[in-house]
């Protein structure tokens, strides 16, 4: 009441500029309430007086229109004249409590700078002649007839730009002193590690045992990613128990490249699955159905 009291002038009796006839008219007009009604004149019969009153045993919806209304007529009046708000954030202040209220937040005055208009939309992620040329690259490398290992390191070299386009931070193969790493990267927390392997035959299980094997060996956050361009063999479901790694196939690549997939969101999909049914492998088109 004392913010109230302070936007609306209602000291000593008053409110704004009105006068008594202008008062009853501005309520009966504008709000269909006729607020010199003897039950609003439990404080007294000045203009402020029955305001408290009202504002006091008054149903939220009828204070939220009342105090709009006051609030447009006091904006009206201010900017005829001119005239500052000594009201330190009034209009935030009064909305804050209109909106408690149950009612829409109040319009800005005129004094007050316009919101910022939102910064145009920007898709998330590479534009589609990155991912067009991604989807090219990796069409081109069912077709070569290079060496395996040419074909493999070309395999790796385009997965890492993949991820990198997604903003996965990848890194490229490296290797320990006992074993070689085909890339990583980082999602949602965790660093995962890449074993890709470009084979027409499907992965069996003593692959993925190996590779499982690089995992457990680091700290627990560390995760793996097993691409696989020819799939797995059904004996490696049968024979294995993943744990900390997901699978991708070349059929999965490439459902997720045309489809222009977020690759984040491929990866998330994919461990949630395998959190939830205990599948390792789940494929992007039953993932993302069309």
């Amino acid at each position: 009441m004392k913010l109230i009291d302070g936007i609306f002038g209602m000291y000593s009796g008053y409110v704004l500029d009105f006068s008594n006839d202008r008062f009853a008219s501005f309520f009966n007009r504008d709000l269909n309430i006729d607020i010199y009604n003897a039950r609003f004149a439990i404080h007294g019969g000045s203009k402020g007086k029955v305001l408290r009153g009202f504002l006091e045993i008054s149903p939220n919806a009828d204070v939220v229109r009342a105090l709009t209304a006051l609030w447009e007529y006091r904006e009206a009046y201010r900017l005829d004249h001119n005239e500052p708000d000594v009201i330190l954030n009034a209009r935030a202040r009064l909305s804050a409590l209109v909106v408690k209220l149950g009612g829409k937040p109040l319009p800005a005055g005129f004094d007050e700078q316009a919101p910022a208009a939102p910064p145009p939309f920007a898709p998330k992620g590479p534009s589609d002649g990155v991912l067009a040329a991604l989807e090219e690259e990796f069409l081109a490398m069912t077709q070569m007839d290079e060496h395996p290992h040419q074909r493999g390191y070309a395999f790796e070299r385009f997965l890492k730009k993949w991820f990198d386009a997604w903003g996965l931070d990848a890194s490229a193969s490296f290797a320990t002193k006992s074993e070689q790493i085909d890339g990583s990267f980082h999602h949602d927390g965790a660093t995962y590690l890449v074993e890709a392997k470009w084979h027409n035959r499907p992965a069996n299980g003593a692959m993925l045992h190996g590779f499982q094997g690089k995992l457990l060996e680091r700290a627990d956050w560390t995760r793996g990613l097993y691409v696989s361009f020819g799939g797995f063999s059904d004996e490696s479901f049968d024979a294995f128990t993943a744990r900390r790694l997901i699978m991708m196939d070349g059929t999965d690549i490439y459902h997720a490249l045309h489809r222009r997939l977020d690759l984040g969101i491929v990866i998330g999909k994919k461990v949630r699955h395998h959190s939830e049914k205990r599948q390792p492998f789940a494929k992007v088109t039953d993932l993302f159905p069309a």
